[in-house]
């Protein structure tokens, strides 16, 4: 068993250099607490930036950084400034950070910015190549590393990677507006595991695979080559404990103990025992909706005037990127709301807002936490928002009352809340009215629901469900009936393909022997695979049958000068060594005039699909269309097919992106029975990528070898990733 990596921006550690001397101090943020259980022991190792950069470090102190960083099981990817100001100021929290959250606005797309965040991911990357082997298991953490885990799986293919997103994925709307989308998605699809806070980030991202890359995904499952990649929700918690325990260790405080914050609090309170205090907590970033926040606040002492000098509100705005111009804007927006507010509306005993611009240590957040009635949280986007579940954990007598914007991951667990638009005013101002006016019993009711499902769900609980579903997906490959076809295997079939003395193979074109085309028309065969059919065409004592979907014309068209035998439109036409077509089966082909008109119909309503007209069967392509939007169309449409054909002897082929039209009695499995009596062959083989495969790998005797082109559940024994493995594999079969 390897070890566990732990790849994330920033280390657990923070370093601190003072007169020329070290001193690290472990972090006390919430993935650090989270990854406690996971990051133990001398079983895992912690990557990341050290939070210094190469200027930062003199020199000499290389080496003990480097020891103080092991001590703690960490090592580190060295950063210059100019690399930290485009990779992390620059693309990550220019770029990614505002159009994740929903601000096109402040989205900067700069060429020089990308450059950076790629070379860095390449950084981080090679470190883990460094520190790792193939047995270990890689996490990598959040969007400033989105590129590491493909650039990991480019050298080692068969590593165990899972990566963890602590942000909102945008909906494909949004994201499709990133002009390096397709190389994120790559690089997000290098792991086998992909985690996100809710189902929601986790629907978008699955939309905008299919939509912007073409990948099938299945549910919650992407097939990518020889890999299932899995993509769940997994909403983070909180060190309960933690919090619990110390809320109770300052109810317990007596009177000398407490610090000046609480002081403060417990005089007012004493002065104004009626008072609602209204606590607010945020990293000062546009996300969090702070000046909507207080502009809400000052409508509601407008609308409800009776509350006025009966509230407060306390804002702790922690600085956060104050080098980063919107951010600058934002704390000037600040600082002139709630100076105007307090100049208009304080009195001689009473100021509306309490604003701090500062960190707070730990235990002056529990200060807040356990002496305010109301939290009020309303951020217009948020990954998560711990500090909703902080307050809940803090209530040791179960009061309190906690409204928290819908926009919010946290929200979606924790409906007993008051949960709000954060761009409703008149719904914001009804729910503080509302919040002041709680019954305790209420509370309390709501308050026992959040605390026993916060407190079951907590931090350590989310790192290792993570861990656990990324164990169960390296196996995932073995629920599925087929065998990859490994060196070892394809060299034994090799050997009994050169001792047999009567070979039949059956191979067929669209995703086998050749890619998707947009156009079916465009997919023609290329001088490498003419070159290659003719290898095997020309080998004694081997039959070789293209057997195909398609028409007979475009087939007659590309291979009927080569003289290949060929079997098409799914077993009603077949042609040997050159001769023209001859019909395989007798169908009937009268039931296509009253099914036109219907793949008309759906023509006419799904932009870019088309209709394929075949001698005996029609087909409807939808490749071209949204992949969503397709897929609706294409249930809809086979509902009205089923009612249509009724007793027709007539069956209805779902592909990869075509609906096929034909009669029940023909299929490949079929007319590759009747070419296996035609001779004694002692060797059967068969390939295919689609559905219409499936009935050639059921007919065909057990002593066939059966392959199917990609990871999905087959009747066949053995499965290769793509159509290169697949002329790698026949490449075999032409060796002299």
């Amino acid at each position: 068993m390897g070890k566990t990596i732990i790849i994330s921006n920033r280390l657990p550690v923070q370093l601190q250099i003072s007169n020329g001397s070290l001193n690290a101090v472990p972090s006390v943020g919430g993935l650090a607490t989270g990854m406690k259980s996971v990051h133990s022991g001398g079983e895992s190792l912690w990557i990341g930036w050290s939070g210094l950069t190469d200027e930062d470090i003199p020199d000499g102190l290389e080496d003990e950084i480097d020891k103080a960083l092991q001590d703690n099981g960490c090592a580190k990817v060295k950063l210059n400034a100019k690399e930290v100001d485009g990779f992390y100021y620059g693309f990550s929290n220019r770029t990614i950070w505002p159009l994740f959250h929903y601000f096109l606005e402040y989205s900067e797309f700069e060429l020089t910015y990308w450059e950076t965040y790629k070379a860095v991911n390449q950084k981080f990357a090679d470190a883990i190549i460094e520190n790792s082997s193939e047995d270990d298991t890689i996490w990598v953490h959040d969007y400033q590393l989105m590129l590491v885990p493909q650039m990991v799986r480019e050298k080692r293919p068969d590593t165990t990677i899972g990566f963890f997103l602590h942000i909102p994925f945008p909906s494909f709307e949004i994201f499709r507006t990133l002009p390096w989308r397709e190389e994120i998605l790559e690089g997000l699809l290098g792991s086998d595991l992909i985690g996100f806070h809710t189902y929601d980030y986790e629907r978008h991202f699955l939309s905008s695979v299919r939509r912007l890359i073409g990948l099938d995904v299945s549910f919650n499952e992407i097939y990518l080559d020889n890999r299932v990649i899995k993509v769940d929700s997994f909403p983070m918690g909180i060190d309960y404990k933690k919090f619990r325990d110390a809320a109770v260790n300052h109810d317990s405080k007596s009177k000398e103990n407490r610090s000046d914050l609480q002081v403060r609090l417990d005089n007012h309170k004493a002065s104004a025992p009626d008072t609602k205090l209204i606590l607010s907590i945020d990293r000062l970033d546009y996300s969090k909706g702070i000046a909507k926040r207080i502009n809400a606040f000052e409508y509601f002492l407008q609308k409800y005037p009776e509350y006025k000098e009966k509230v407060r509100l306390i804002i702790l705005a922690v600085p956060s990127r104050s080098n980063v111009p919107q951010y600058q804007l934002l704390k000037k927006e600040v600082d002139e709301l709630v100076g105007r507010i307090n100049g208009e509306l304080s009195t001689v005993n009473w100021t509306p807002i309490w604003y701090f611009y500062r960190s707070l240590p730990f235990e002056s957040l529990i200060d807040l936490y356990t002496s305010s009635d109301i939290a009020w949280l309303t951020p217009l986007r948020d990954g998560m928002n711990l500090v909703a579940k902080e307050y809940i954990a803090t209530r040791t007598d179960k009061s309190g009352v906690l409204i928290l914007s819908e926009m919010a991951g946290s929200a979606y667990e924790m409906n007993e809340a008051l949960l709000i638009n954060p761009n409703n005013f008149e719904q914001q101002a009804d729910t503080l009215k509302q919040a002041f006016n709680m019954p305790l019993e209420e509370q309390i009711s709501r308050n026992t629901f959040l605390q026993k499902r916060l407190e079951r769900y907590n931090v350590e609980v989310w790192a290792n469900e993570f861990m656990s579903a990324l164990q169960e997906n390296r196996d995932l490959g073995k629920a599925f009936i087929s065998e990859k076809m490994s060196s070892g295997i394809l060299s034994s079939i090799q050997n009994e393909y050169e001792k047999s003395k009567k070979r039949l193979l059956f191979l067929d074109y669209d995703g086998t022997l050749t890619g998707f085309h947009k156009d079916p028309q465009k997919a023609s065969p290329d001088e490498e695979l003419y070159q290659l059919l003719d290898a095997l065409h020309n080998q004694e004592n081997t039959t070789v049958f293209l057997i195909s979907g398609r028409d007979k014309q475009t087939f007659g068209r590309w291979f009927l000068p080569k003289k290949y035998n060929m079997i098409v439109e799914h077993g009603v036409w077949i042609s040997k060594n050159g001769d023209e077509f001859k019909m395989l089966e007798q169908v009937k082909g009268e039931w296509m005039g009253k099914i036109r008109p219907v793949l008309e119909s759906f023509v006419d309503r799904t932009p870019g699909s088309f209709i394929e007209e075949k001698n005996y069967s029609l087909a409807w392509h939808y490749r071209n269309t949204d992949p969503d939007f397709g897929d609706k169309r294409a249930t809809e449409l086979n509902t009205v097919l089923r009612s249509l054909i009724g007793n027709d002897d007539i069956s209805v082929l779902n592909g990869n992106k075509v609906m096929e039209i034909k009669n029940s009695n023909v299929n490949k499995g079929r007319a590759a029975t009747r070419m296996l009596t035609e001779d004694d062959y002692d060797f059967v083989f068969a390939i295919g990528d689609d559905w219409t495969d499936e009935f050639m790998f059921q007919e065909l005797p057990e002593t066939a070898i059966t392959v199917k082109v990609g990871l999905k559940k087959t009747h066949a024994k053995y499965h290769v990733e793509n159509t290169t493995r697949v002329r790698q594999l026949l490449k075999r079969f032409t060796k002299p």
